[in-house]
């Protein structure tokens, strides 16, 4: 039996029919839509590899059915920036040396985009590694990381207050 549900991702709307309805949303981005920048770490929802953005919040894919998701908004790392241009907080990330091996990277720059969309980020470096707290990386570029977020979040403050004006 197969169940079909409809999902906007990066944009653009697709209709999946899927044979299991225990498919994660994760499994479904990397092995049925080919979009490999959540990583599978964990698989528990204790890495923060698997981070997206769904309906505006940060999620583990790893533990979200996709099934249970139907009619969402997804956005992933390969929908955040726009064409060539990189979105703030990618070009902060690279700034700041927020990466190093690189796996957890993409987790990383979609929690600290959803901190920011959130209105968590503020201009606190402790609660900036707080609120980032469920993001493991193994390479130790915390300090990068921490950087990163609160040079974008002013960036995006930034550009925000322009748009406004």
């Amino acid at each position: 039996m197969a169940f079909s549900t409809t999902l906007t991702i990066n944009g653009v709307k697709r209709t999946i029919a899927l044979d299991d309805p225990r498919v994660t949303l994760l499994d479904l981005l990397r092995e049925r839509l080919n979009l490999t920048g959540a990583k599978k770490g964990c698989d528990r929802g204790q890495c923060g590899a698997c981070t997206i953005i769904v309906d505006g919040r940060r999620i583990n894919s790893c533990l979200a059915l996709a099934i249970s998701h139907d009619g969402a908004d997804v956005l992933t790392i390969e929908g955040l920036a726009q064409g060539d241009r990189l979105h703030p907080v990618q070009e902060a990330f690279i700034a700041h040396d927020g990466l190093q091996c690189g796996f957890c990277t993409p987790g990383q720059i979609m929690s600290a985009f959803g901190l920011i969309q959130e209105g968590q980020a503020g201009d606190d470096p402790e609660r900036v590694r707080e609120a980032m707290s469920g993001n493991l990386c193994r390479c130790g570029a915390y300090r990068g990381i921490t950087e990163a977020v609160l040079e974008a979040h002013k960036t995006l403050d930034a550009l925000n207050r322009k748009e406004v004006a």
